[in-house]
């Protein structure tokens, strides 16, 4: 079975594993600043174990993957090791790139001991069809595999205050969660701020209104992060996200999709569970799984039953707005009534 490492433990194996580090690491995730992060970690762990060489490669299913194999088997005028990083940011190799990695695992894992070529795999992040595949299995098999996961809303200021303690600041916990509500689904600009405020104050502990004086509102708000935030139950963070996407000029059917679609499809999931029917199957068939079931199981248990199927026919009413035509009893601006929609599923079962 492949070791998979998250970023912290990605750190502590860098450590520990000094001049004998693997021959090849596979890196995922579709966080840019973590997966950066990872990279020049394992390039300088390479540099520090004598792959003072690199070359990178950008792959893809129509790339001429035999360079790459001739790649592995050159030596260079000095005959110094290397590094060869391989970034695929399709994540679809085709045939001859699968092939191709198969056989740069299978070569790795034989020279595990000593190899002369550290290999730097970087995808982004994969269904789990595609991970199951053959040459994802064999790179598993080959080498490491460090999955960077994307920092959910809850942990993000806990995020933010571990980066305020690396250069030895930090702030409490109001400051934090108002940070977090600013650099919301942008951790580069997230970083960025921080560094910020290490180049503005000196170490020790943030006063609140420094903090507010030096950090941009830099949130990127996304239709997706507005679902969490609905089946969350999170009234306030549900308005802020309509608003900063009204804001930013997100297309409103879109947004009606985000929340439209979920709300039908908890409809399902709700209707089943009263018929005494298999809910957990159809939620996997629905595709309902990890963080997004635990939000969806929350919302079906702070939801009554009976408000899924009036909550369905208030977004095709709110369909019907967007088109320009007039609802009886409805806001006559949709996104108006489009931040009633959410918040028939966010604010049920919260008390006042």
């Amino acid at each position: 079975m492949a070791q998979v490492l998250d970023a912290d433990r990605l750190a502590d194996h860098l450590q520990r594993a000094g001049n004998r580090l693997a021959p090849l690491y596979t890196v995922s995730g579709d966080e840019p600043l973590l997966v950066t992060e990872a990279g020049d970690a394992l390039r300088a762990a390479g540099r520090a174990a004598c792959y003072p060489e690199r070359l990178s490669m950008v792959m893809d299913a129509r790339s001429d993957w035999s360079a790459v194999i001739a790649a592995t088997q050159s030596v260079s005028l000095f005959g110094d090791r290397r590094i060869l990083e391989l970034k695929i940011p399709t994540g679809k190799p085709g045939k001859p790139g699968a092939d191709t990695l198969a056989r740069l695992a299978e070569q790795a894992e034989k020279q595990a001991d000593n190899p002369d070529t550290l290999i730097l795999v970087s995808l982004p992040r994969l269904d789990k069809a595609t991970r199951e595949g053959r040459w994802m299995q064999a790179l598993g098999r080959g080498g490491m595999m460090v999955d960077i996961a994307s920092v959910e809303r809850g942990r993000l200021p806990a995020w933010v205050g571990q980066r305020l303690a690396r250069q030895n600041q930090r702030a409490d916990n109001a400051t934090l969660q108002w940070m977090a509500d600013k650099v919301e689904g942008n951790l580069l600009a997230a970083h960025q701020e921080i560094q910020k405020l290490g180049l503005l104050y000196p170490e020790g502990q943030l006063a609140a209104e420094d903090v507010e004086r030096a950090v941009l509102n830099v949130a990127r708000y996304d239709v997706f992060g507005l679902r969490d935030a609905m089946l969350a139950g999170d009234i306030a963070r549900t308005i802020r996200m309509i608003d900063g996407l009204r804001a930013e000029g997100e297309a409103l059917p879109l947004v009606l999709w985000a929340v439209g679609e979920e709300i039908r499809l908890l409809a399902r999931v709700a209707e089943a569970r009263s018929l005494g029917q298999d809910a957990n199957g159809l939620m996997r068939r629905l595709r309902i799984f990890g963080a997004h079931e635990r939000l969806a199981l929350q919302a079906l248990g702070r939801v009554r039953p009976d408000v899924w199927p009036a909550a369905v026919q208030h977004a095709h009413e709110v369909d019907r707005l967007i088109k320009g035509l007039s609802v009886p009893g409805r806001l006559s601006d949709p996104w108006e009534e489009m931040t009633r929609l959410a918040l028939r599923v966010a604010a049920a079962g919260n008390r006042p």
